[in-house]
Protein backbone atom coordinates (compact mmCIF):
# COMPACT_ATOMS: atom_id res chain seq x y z
CA UNK A 1 0.00 0.00 0.00
CA UNK A 2 1.52 3.54 -0.49
CA UNK A 3 2.20 5.57 1.70
CA UNK A 4 -0.88 8.39 2.39
CA UNK A 5 -3.25 5.74 1.03
CA UNK A 6 -5.44 5.78 4.02
CA UNK A 7 -6.05 9.45 3.70
CA UNK A 8 -9.35 10.95 3.21
CA UNK A 9 -9.61 13.65 0.45
CA UNK A 10 -10.70 16.43 3.47
CA UNK A 11 -7.75 14.86 4.91
CA UNK A 12 -5.64 15.60 2.15
CA UNK A 13 -7.34 19.00 1.35
CA UNK A 14 -6.77 20.20 5.68
CA UNK A 15 -3.13 18.89 5.08
CA UNK A 16 -2.13 21.04 2.13
CA UNK A 17 -3.61 24.15 3.99
CA UNK A 18 -1.25 26.77 5.61
CA UNK A 19 -2.79 29.47 8.13
CA UNK A 20 -1.49 33.15 6.28
CA UNK A 21 -2.35 36.50 7.45
CA UNK A 22 -2.13 37.98 4.03
CA UNK A 23 -3.71 41.00 3.20
CA UNK A 24 -4.22 41.10 -0.65
CA UNK A 25 -5.76 43.50 -3.73
CA UNK A 26 -7.11 41.44 -6.17
CA UNK A 27 -8.15 42.51 -9.54
CA UNK A 28 -11.86 41.31 -9.95
CA UNK A 29 -13.99 41.27 -13.65
CA UNK A 30 -16.63 42.67 -12.69
CA UNK A 31 -15.73 45.24 -9.64
CA UNK A 32 -12.21 46.28 -10.35
CA UNK A 33 -9.78 46.02 -7.08
CA UNK A 34 -11.43 44.66 -4.19
CA UNK A 35 -9.47 44.51 -0.80
CA UNK A 36 -9.19 41.03 0.84
CA UNK A 37 -7.60 39.49 3.31
CA UNK A 38 -6.04 35.05 2.75
CA UNK A 39 -6.62 33.42 5.98
CA UNK A 40 -5.18 29.76 4.52
CA UNK A 41 -3.46 29.33 1.32
CA UNK A 42 -2.48 25.63 -0.52
CA UNK A 43 -0.93 24.90 -3.77
CA UNK A 44 -4.91 24.67 -5.13
CA UNK A 45 -6.26 27.84 -3.78
CA UNK A 46 -6.69 30.08 -0.75
CA UNK A 47 -9.62 31.21 1.45
CA UNK A 48 -10.85 34.52 2.13
CA UNK A 49 -12.38 35.89 5.80
CA UNK A 50 -14.15 39.28 3.99
CA UNK A 51 -15.70 38.20 1.19
CA UNK A 52 -19.00 39.97 1.09
CA UNK A 53 -19.12 40.96 -2.34
CA UNK A 54 -18.40 37.79 -3.85
CA UNK A 55 -20.15 34.80 -5.35
CA UNK A 56 -19.39 31.40 -6.47
CA UNK A 57 -17.73 31.56 -9.93
CA UNK A 58 -16.42 35.26 -9.48
CA UNK A 59 -13.09 35.20 -10.86
CA UNK A 60 -10.55 37.45 -9.84
CA UNK A 61 -6.61 38.05 -10.30
CA UNK A 62 -4.32 37.80 -7.36
CA UNK A 63 -0.64 38.62 -7.13
CA UNK A 64 1.13 36.30 -4.65
CA UNK A 65 5.06 36.28 -3.99
CA UNK A 66 7.44 33.87 -5.94
CA UNK A 67 4.57 33.26 -8.78
CA UNK A 68 3.38 36.34 -9.36
CA UNK A 69 -0.13 36.89 -11.23
CA UNK A 70 -2.37 33.88 -10.91
CA UNK A 71 -5.87 33.63 -11.84
CA UNK A 72 -8.26 32.23 -8.88
CA UNK A 73 -11.98 32.00 -8.82
CA UNK A 74 -15.01 31.51 -5.86
CA UNK A 75 -15.53 27.77 -5.17
CA UNK A 76 -17.88 28.33 -2.31
CA UNK A 77 -19.01 31.00 -0.12
CA UNK A 78 -20.64 30.95 3.48
CA UNK A 79 -21.22 33.97 5.22
CA UNK A 80 -17.84 36.27 5.15
CA UNK A 81 -15.53 33.27 3.81
CA UNK A 82 -15.09 32.02 0.60
CA UNK A 83 -12.73 29.21 -1.14
CA UNK A 84 -10.72 29.99 -4.39
CA UNK A 85 -9.29 27.47 -6.40
CA UNK A 86 -6.21 28.50 -8.85
CA UNK A 87 -6.94 28.57 -12.20
CA UNK A 88 -3.32 26.47 -12.17
CA UNK A 89 -1.88 24.09 -9.34
CA UNK A 90 1.50 26.06 -7.67
CA UNK A 91 4.55 23.69 -8.32
CA UNK A 92 5.50 22.27 -4.84
CA UNK A 93 8.91 23.92 -4.64
CA UNK A 94 7.54 27.64 -5.41
CA UNK A 95 4.47 26.64 -2.92
CA UNK A 96 7.07 26.03 -0.19
CA UNK A 97 8.38 29.36 -1.01
CA UNK A 98 5.23 31.36 -0.35
CA UNK A 99 4.50 29.32 2.71
CA UNK A 100 7.97 30.96 3.90
CA UNK A 101 7.82 34.31 2.76
CA UNK A 102 3.64 34.53 4.36
CA UNK A 103 4.34 32.56 7.42
CA UNK A 104 7.96 33.20 8.77
CA UNK A 105 6.56 31.80 11.82
CA UNK A 106 7.77 28.14 11.89
CA UNK A 107 5.69 27.33 15.18
CA UNK A 108 2.69 28.55 12.97
CA UNK A 109 2.92 26.39 9.74
CA UNK A 110 1.73 23.12 9.14
CA UNK A 111 3.86 20.14 8.21
CA UNK A 112 4.50 19.34 4.55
Amino acid sequence: MAAGANLSVTDLRRAARHPVDFPVIVEHFRHGDLNLHISNLSAHGFMVDDSENLGRGDRVMIRLPIVGRIEAYVIWTRDNRAGFQFERIIRLDDFVDIIDTLQPNPRLRRNR
